[in-house]
């Protein structure tokens, strides 16, 4: 019965978006949006076959999701209680993903790119320099304080300066995710090192490991698997600081696809642009729940 849910979902959301486009008489006119709601019931088909028990939650997530997206259709087309420059029909703003699908692509591909490499340099420059720090006490004592102060400050307090200094607009916005990236992550491992059961590394050097042995047998494993957790909201704090950035002045990328369109009022490509962030930070958060259960075995 269950699992009949989602074809009766599907049928009746064909349904109603044809009901319901009532401004067009061509199906060609809706089909990414039906589009979408076809991938929707696809997604939650995989999901419920690969976590049956989790059945009756993504249910009601799906449902909700094709609720708002009906609400939205028929407060757009039939009721026209929206603006429709605000507010533009659902089909119109799916419609862009067929239209700008190419500079959509170059844009994904621009901040994945500026985010891989801001991300990775603050995430190992944090552990690297986290653990030689919390190793030393003294060497603690010193720059936890500073940790402590810096990394409360949001970055983006830092983008008039770094705009002014850094040689492009993409070193500056690179600048601005490493700042917001690299304190806690360091303020982090020193923390998790100093916590580390004393225990742990009075064996490792009882049985002659050298400090290289130390750190890549014993610290990095205890370590991996809080770095790997924490790299869910290091990964969401990262896509807002870089969709913050790209929206001060780029000449590319996801933040500045949607200052560009917001400048001329195209809010249709707007919306689009917010949808399309979504989706590329879910897939990447599924990409890493993936790769934790691949490499954090022992949590399962």
């Amino acid at each position: 019965m269950r699992r009949a849910l989602p074809a009766t979902q599907l049928i009746f959301a064909a349904l109603t978006a044809l009901v319901l486009h009532n401004h067009s008489g061509s199906l060609a006119d809706c089909r990414m949006f039906l589009a979408a709601l076809a991938l929707i019931e696809a997604v939650y088909l995989i999901r419920i076959y690969r976590e049956p028990r989790r059945c009756a939650a993504l249910s009601v997530i799906t449902s909700l999701i094709l609720i708002i997206l009906f609400t939205w259709e028929l407060a757009a087309v039939n009721l026209k209680i929206a603006n429709p420059i605000l507010l533009p029909p659902p089909d119109e703003v799916f419609e862009v993903f067929a239209d700008c699908r190419a500079l959509m692509l170059k844009g994904v591909f621009s901040s994945l790119t500026l985010l891989g490499f801001s991300m990775s340099s603050a995430l190992i420059s944090g552990v690297v320099l986290g653990l030689a720090v919390g190793r030393v006490p003294f060497l603690r004592d010193i720059f936890l304080p500073v940790a402590k102060v810096l990394s409360p400050v949001p970055p983006i307090i830092y983008s008039p300066y770094a705009v002014a200094v850094m040689p492009t607009f993409r070193s500056a916005a690179a600048l601005i995710i490493i700042l917001g990236i690299f304190w806690p992550t360091f303020m982090g491992i020193i923390n998790r090192v100093a916590a580390m059961d004393r225990r742990i590394a009075d064996s490792a050097r009882a049985l002659g490991l050298s400090p290289r042995e130390m750190i890549f047998r014993v610290m990095l494993p205890y370590l991996f698997p809080g770095i790997m957790s924490g790299l869910h909201v290091t990964l969401s704090t990262s896509f807002l600081l870089l969709t913050m950035a790209e929206m001060m002045g780029a000449s590319s990328g996801l933040g500045y696809f949607i200052k560009n369109y917001s400048d001329y009022a195209n809010y249709t490509n707007v919306i689009a642009g917010i949808i399309l962030i979504g989706v590329v930070v879910s897939l990447l958060n599924a990409l890493l729940s993936f790769a934790e259960k691949r490499l954090v075995r022992w949590k399962e």
